[in-house]
């Protein structure tokens, strides 16, 4: 039996990359997760992999945008149909959009705050309400960045959101901590992902030239820590945000051949 095993976990933004590995992990450790990803068809295919290498219908897909909350908090509810209880939630879906201050339009900027910072909080609301109506002593998570304690050109916007994670985990937590819930966040450095390769093809040997660990991130780094703080192990740590990012926040140098504007991650989407 998995550590997780027979546990109620929900995954936002998780087709692909970092969120696709928490649940993996998750589903391995023998917990059922509800999967969530804006591109339906994406999410089924990534569910469907993982129900597959475990041998089991441990992962349930649901295709919707975060922003959405009526569709946000019909799958909290969905999962509880399901399995009885939410133990963990994971708000990872978030929106990266390189763009200039200067010419950075109001509506990219609502559509980024509406995804890292409305869909986490509604995520996490929706999350401990049901913890609380089970007397479940629940985890939950969210997903800052190094942007949101360093500065990176062209990421005003969403470094303002991942900043905001971090608060949010801090302020939720003294809330939260009556009912035996906690909350933290998990602060990636450059973990290698599709995105991140779209983004810049050289990420890994750029990032490892600058990072005191001499590697990369990889997306096992980031669910490992998830694991960790979603365990009996981490009940005593609440409103906190991780660094997982190799050091690279002791000095945080900027690799001379990272893209200041990448052309992927700089279309709204």
């Amino acid at each position: 039996m998995g550590r997780y095993q027979d546990k109620g976990v929900l995954v936002t933004g998780a087709g692909v990359g970092i969120g696709y590995e928490i649940c993996r992990q998750f589903a391995v450790e023998g917990a059922y997760v509800a999967l969530n990803d804006i591109d339906a068809d994406l999410a089924r295919k990534a569910a469907a992999s993982i129900n597959q290498e475990v041998g089991r219908e441990a992962v349930f897909a649901y295709g919707f945008d975060v922003a959405d909350l009526k569709a946000l908090r019909a799958m909290v509810s969905d999962l509880v149909r399901r399995v009885g209880r939410v133990d963990v939630a994971v708000a990872n879906a978030g929106l990266t959009n390189f763009g200039e201050f200067l010419t950075y339009t109001p509506e990219a900027f609502d559509r980024v705050m509406a995804v890292n910072l409305r869909g986490s909080f509604f995520t996490a609301q929706y999350a401990a309400l049901e913890m609380i109506d089970k007397k479940i002593s629940g985890r939950i998570l969210l997903m800052s960045s190094i942007t949101g304690g360093q500065s990176f050109l062209n990421l005003a916007a969403y470094g303002v959101t991942k900043a905001g994670v971090r608060h949010m985990a801090k302020v939720l937590a003294l809330e939260l901590g009556r009912h035996d819930i906690t909350i933290n966040a998990i602060s990636p450095g450059l973990t290698i992902t599709e995105r991140t390769l779209q983004d810049d093809p050289n990420a890994e040997a750029n990032w490892a030239e600058v990072t005191p660990m001499r590697r990369t991130g990889h997306v096992e780094d980031i669910a490992a820590a998830a694991l960790f703080l979603a365990s009996p192990e981490a009940r005593h740590i609440t409103g906190q945000t991780l660094e997982v990012d190799g050091g690279w926040t002791t000095v945080s140098p900027m690799p001379t051949g990272h893209p200041a504007k990448p052309e992927f991650s700089s279309r709204l989407k």
